[in-house]
């Protein structure tokens, strides 16, 4: 059995790419998606990153940082527009593509090399596609493992390209700080810290059995890793479990009537998100967040799985109807799961 040749494709600063290749004087200008003082930034073009500016920061805060930002408010719906022209591009590439995200996936190429040439290839054709086609740069990741090839598309970001052979893999690992692997936490770090380990090559001073006995599975897990192992497979057509829209406002609301015309809107976005995908849901979600920041949920299971607006907005305007609004509400939101084909 050939060894497997998997390729993760990240999309740099997506969101504010997007804004800037669709407008071009927006091009070299720190852009930051997100506006008003209470909200949180979605995402900072790498002109905004070198201010500090970076996403889930207040809004407020990025402001301080860097007063001559571009805030834009974001067009979710033209972002997910793009990256089903992305994925369609990764698809004639690799039968095999696992979308981990809006902006991120998967692609196991083990075997296409008498179609597309070698690796290095592929994946050097596959950024200048996505580059002529949307205007948007990536960074790719080769490597024999799923977690080896995201941990190497953020080796040389921005537009960067990092090929992990099989046989570099154990010098690699030993440079591979701990605090770049996935499931090393700011927790995990300083517990590792706390013993001298920093590096993936450190985890290799002790056995597996050392690691469990002091780590459990946390251990095991840390210590096949640093060994760059990773059984994980490539899961193409991974389909959402669900979808939903919010909306934080710049004054807290108490009415309840204007809340419920926040529903619509809301309600209108995710009926449309639902019957793009194709999908009905079978549970509809309200969100509040109150002005002391407290969050709550309430949810009702539908008789009829739906997409449609109409139906949608009732079920969340009757949720809204059952909560005592004794406090400014924040935020608002509309969440649909529970879904099905729509046949």
């Amino acid at each position: 059995m050939s060894e497997r040749k998997i390729i993760h494709v990240d999309m740099d600063a997506f969101y504010a790419s997007v804004e800037q290749a669709d407008n071009p004087e927006l091009a070299g200008q720190p852009v930051i998606i997100g506006q008003g003082m209470r909200g949180v930034v979605s995402a900072a073009s790498y002109e905004a990153r070198k201010f500090g500016v970076h996403s889930a920061m207040p809004v407020a805060e990025a402001r301080r940082k860097c007063p001559d930002g571009v805030f834009l408010r974001g067009r979710m719906e033209r972002y997910k527009e793009v990256s089903r022209l992305i994925m369609e591009i990764l698809s004639r590439y690799s039968p095999v593509v696992e979308q981990a995200s809006i902006d991120e996936a998967y692609m196991d190429i083990t075997g296409t090399s008498h179609i597309f040439g070698p690796p290095a290839q592929l994946a050097q054709a596959l950024k200048s596609e996505i580059l002529e086609a949307t205007g948007l740069r990536c960074s790719v990741g080769l490597a024999p493992t799923k977690y080896l090839a995201k941990i190497d598309s953020d080796w040389n970001k921005p537009d960067g390209l990092y090929i992990l052979l099989p046989e570099d893999v154990p010098g690699f690992m030993v440079q591979l700080p701990v605090a770049k692997m996935p499931g090393v936490g700011k927790k995990f770090q300083e517990e590792l810290r706390a013993i001298g380990v920093l590096y993936a090559g450190d985890v290799l001073r002790y056995d597996e059995a050392w690691w469990e006995g002091r780590f459990g599975k946390r251990g095991t897990a840390l210590h096949r890793r640093s060994r760059g192992e990773d059984g994980s497979e490539v899961t193409p057509s991974r389909e959402a479990k669900s979808t939903s829209c919010e909306r934080t406002f710049e004054k807290d609301i108490s009415d309840p009537r204007l809340l419920k015309k926040y529903l619509m809107d809301e309600s209108e976005r995710v009926g449309a998100d639902l019957r793009k995908m194709g999908v009905t849901a079978k549970t509809i979600t309200l969100k509040l967040k109150f002005n002391d920041f407290t969050v709550i949920t309430r949810s009702h299971t539908l008789k009829e799985p739906t997409s449609a607006t109409n139906v949608i907005y009732r079920t969340a305007s009757r949720l809204l109807a059952q909560v005592k609004l004794t406090r400014p509400v924040r935020l608002i939101g509309v969440g649909a799961s529970g879904l099905g084909r729509d046949t």
